[in-house]
């Protein structure tokens, strides 16, 4: 089962959204024209609520990009974004979700981010996804979406990890920082991650 793993292209990360990633409305076409090639297509949500505990609106005299600890783990503080049943929060109008079986919420816990479509960031609760692909019988992963360096890249990492073939596409996906996700590629790469473009698929 060759299945297409769609991260978070929802209208708060794109331009003129509240964490805006550069260029991000520009994958939503490439994302629409590959998705007939393959067997299972699954998306993902940021799925906040208001009072989350990465809002750098939650925490008194803290600005947003920040750096704090919460539960002994670093936490950036991000500017209020994708809460639940917002504008926001909801996929780009022009993404074509017909082939969509299914689509996963994360970030749902005020306490703790969730940037892995599969787990949150302390590893403490699965989203259910890895059981989902497994009961599919996915044998090969494509990943694409939004933001490359960041809740795309923890979803590869983590689904490298729990033993899926990865392979990320690269003209689908968009980085918030892009001279760090850089560091990023390189990283994928040593760990065996496959990157592609969309035209080889």
């Amino acid at each position: 089962m060759k299945t297409l793993l769609i991260i978070d292209v929802q209208n708060d990360f794109m331009p003129g959204g509240a964490l805006s990633v550069p260029d991000g409305d520009k994958i939503v076409p490439i994302i629409n024209a590959m998705q007939h090639k393959f067997d299972l297509v699954v998306g993902t949500q940021d799925w906040h609520p208001q009072d989350h505990a990465s809002f750098a609106s939650n925490h008194k005299a803290a600005s947003t990009f920040d750096e704090i600890e919460i539960h002994g783990k670093s936490q950036t503080l991000w500017p209020d974004h994708c809460v639940q049943g917002t504008k926001g929060a909801e996929l780009h109008p022009n993404l074509d979700t017909l082939k969509f079986e299914a689509i996963f919420r994360k970030g749902t816990d005020k306490e703790i981010d969730s940037y892995s479509a599969f787990y949150d960031n302390s590893h403490l609760k699965s989203t259910g996804l890895t059981g989902y692909l497994k009961e599919k019988e996915t044998s090969q992963l494509f990943i694409c979406g939004l933001a490359s360096d960041i809740c795309v890249y923890y979803s590869i990492y983590d689904a490298f990890k729990e033993g899926f073939s990865c392979f990320f596409i690269e003209d689908a996906s968009k980085a918030l920082d892009i001279e760090g996700f850089l560091e990023i590629k390189k990283e994928m790469i040593n760990m065996g991650i496959q990157i592609i473009s969309s035209e080889a698929i």
